[in-house]
């Protein structure tokens, strides 16, 4: 079983979209998975089609109650299933203040649990409270979604510190597996020149006893579609809404890198039919990025200079 918590203490980078897709894409391949939503929002429950309304039992009686996760855990598709959140989370930080052992409560509820998972995923809320620490003394392995603008990279560093204070008093098992970056536009200079300098980053890491020493940036980059940003309010993740979509094929290509048995996936130009005044309808091709709807086209930003992960 790999455990794999999603997180990024910094919001709007893809933690819950990347958590859900690519949970529902290692399930197409055949995985049996289960999403853990620590994050009292409730995004990946609400993606997955449950209503965070209180009236079911949720992540929040597990940590809380010592509810076992085999009574809160539902099935969400085809080898997939997810423990859900709901608002009642959010007072967890508070009530578990006093309790010896807060930060392994999941660890010791998923000791217990008999289901045989390939993977489990779980999805943190944008902070580095009690429940993120749950999650990384529950898991092996990190993953890290990153816009790829400057501010972005300015939190990489606390978190990576977090990482290893964790591995080093709580769980030695823990690695960085690697970056995902998402709301990717190849366009634009500034997102090459971050992974550029994410990817310099780590690879000054190797070899250094640091929990990210062998973190790599995910070939598979998850480019801006606006299916992605749709598909949550229809209770679907996007193999469910849009299988056809450039983001169905970019987590289908990051699950395979995940699992080791393909080379990502790319997807070439498509035909766009653009009319032509006083003329027939002409065939152009244009490239992929060049045709996401217009409202998802990213703001014009400033060359940075420099770009230093501390």
């Amino acid at each position: 079983m790999r455990r794999i918590a999603v997180i990024n203490q910094k919001g709007g980078v893809g933690k819950t979209t990347t958590t859900v897709n690519l949970a529902a894409a290692l399930a197409n391949a055949g995985q049996r998975v289960c999403v853990i939503d620590l994050d009292p929002q409730a995004h990946a429950s609400t993606h997955l089609g449950l209503e965070p309304d209180g009236s079911i039992p949720s992540i929040y009686d597990v940590l809380v109650s010592n509810k076992p996760l085999a009574e809160v855990r539902k099935p969400a598709g085809d080898n997939l299933w997810v423990v859900p959140s709901d608002i009642n989370l959010a007072a967890a930080e508070v009530e578990l203040a006093g309790i010896v052992g807060r930060e392994v409560l999941l660890r010791e509820s998923m000791a217990q649990d008999a289901e045989p998972f390939d993977f489990v995923l779980m999805d943190c809320g944008p902070s580095l409270g009690v429940l993120t620490l749950n999650a990384l003394a529950t898991a092996d392995e990190v993953f890290i979604p990153l816009q790829p603008h400057f501010l972005a990279l300015h939190g990489l560093s606390k978190l990576l510190e977090t990482t290893a204070l964790v591995a080093r008093r709580i769980n030695p098992r823990l690695k960085v597996t690697g970056v995902v970056v998402c709301l990717y536009d190849a366009a634009t200079k500034l997102a090459q020149e971050v992974v550029s300098d994410l990817t310099a980053f780590l690879g000054q890491s190797r070899g250094a006893s640091v929990p990210w020493a062998n973190a790599r940036v995910f070939a598979t980059k998850i480019r801006r579609n606006i299916k992605l940003a749709e598909c949550p309010s229809f209770g679907k993740s996007v193999f469910g809404y849009a299988p056809k979509s450039i983001g169905a094929a970019d987590y289908t290509s990051l699950a395979a890198e995940v699992l080791g048995v393909a080379a990502p996936v790319v997807v070439g130009p498509v035909k766009v039919a653009v009319e032509v005044p006083m003329v027939e309808v002409a065939t152009i091709e244009v490239p992929v990025a060049e045709a996401a709807p217009a409202e998802d086209a990213p703001a014009p930003v400033n060359r940075i200079a420099d770009v230093a992960v501390a």
